[in-house]
């Protein structure tokens, strides 16, 4: 964007030339079928993520590594095995990095650095069974700038175990925090009523029986009685980590913003006139509270006149 208005201003390009390569950067059509929104991230700080279920290994391969071309980071999620060998595959082709995580990816053109937004988002699991769904979480949060933490194995099976890490992450100045469980889903709920910042609970697939594709932790999150829990869609990992890094980035601004706002009036108080030190006058002056004046005003009330000549009248019998 910035080298098409570069080249605008240059004479390099003429309007519609500038408008047509600026609408070729929002969106590009792949192969007559997938059109990339590759504009997402500059309207919502979030980039597009390519679900990889239903689209062939090479065609889920293709897209990712267009957009990484196109934007420096191109992002996959819910990989089988399969797709993860055409990714690298068709990665190594061209040049790019790829950074796996379990069953998500990340392809990275080279050069490319991540922004900082200075947003922190915490991300606790129930059991290690989640850490894939919260390792997706994770990785839309980094291609958002923010810093991750992760902590994982905290189930309320064994609720000694995440005292620890819920401590260490609010240390850590989290903004927000992910809490991915399955099962009866009762960690997200639990977080919540202990903490005084945005809490997001990301059911599991996780469990067996009745509701053991997810549903009972669903049910129990949205049932949850600590008020301000957000739930997101079982399994929704890109959601849950694209809406703590939304709600981080927000905070960093803030933050930010503070410090400006600090800054600027240090340097007025700097360069303000010193303060009046000549000693109060007497009219200034007040006695401790509860304590009565002990000398009289200066200013005291003339005596009243006497009665007509002095003495007192007689009174009538």
């Amino acid at each position: 964007m910035r080298d098409v208005l570069r080249r605008l201003v240059a004479g390099e390009l003429s309007e519609d030339d500038a408008l047509s390569e600026i609408r070729r950067l929002q969106l590009d059509e792949l192969d007559g079928r997938a059109r990339l929104d590759l504009g997402r991230y500059l309207r919502r700080g979030v980039p597009e993520v390519v679900l990889a279920p239903g689209k062939s290994p090479e065609e889920a391969a293709k897209l990712v590594v267009a957009m990484a071309r196109k934007q420096g980071q191109g992002l996959i999620s819910r990989m089988s095995p399969a797709h993860e060998t055409a990714l690298r595959a068709e990665a190594a082709a061209a040049g790019l990095e790829v950074v796996l995580t379990q069953g998500s990816a990340r392809v990275l053109r080279g050069g490319f650095t991540d922004v900082v937004t200075g947003g922190k988002v915490g991300i606790l699991t129930a059991g290690t069974s989640d850490v894939p769904v919260a390792e997706e979480a994770r990785m839309v949060a980094v291609a958002c700038g923010c810093d991750t933490r992760l902590e994982a194995d905290l189930g309320v099976a064994g609720l000694h175990r995440f005292v620890g890490p819920l401590a260490a992450t609010l240390e850590w100045h989290a903004d927000v925090i992910v809490v991915a469980a399955g099962m009866d889903g009762v960690l997200p709920g639990l977080v919540a009523g202990l903490v005084d910042v945005p809490v997001i609970g990301l059911p599991v697939s996780t469990g067996y029986g009745h509701g053991g594709a997810g549903e009972a932790a669903l049910g129990t999150m949205l049932q949850s009685c600590s008020t301000g829990l957000l739930v997101v869609n079982i399994d929704n990992g890109v959601g849950a980590g694209a809406a703590a890094a939304l709600i981080a980035t927000r905070a960093a601004q803030g933050r930010r913003r503070g410090r400006s706002t600090a800054t600027t009036a240090r340097a007025n108080a700097a360069t303000s006139s010193r303060p009046k030190t000549t000693p109060a006058m007497a009219r200034e002056r007040s006695a401790p509270p509860g304590n009565a004046k002990s000398t009289a005003s200066a200013r005291t009330a003339t005596r009243m006149p006497a009665s007509s000549h002095g003495k007192p009248r007689r009174r009538r019998p």
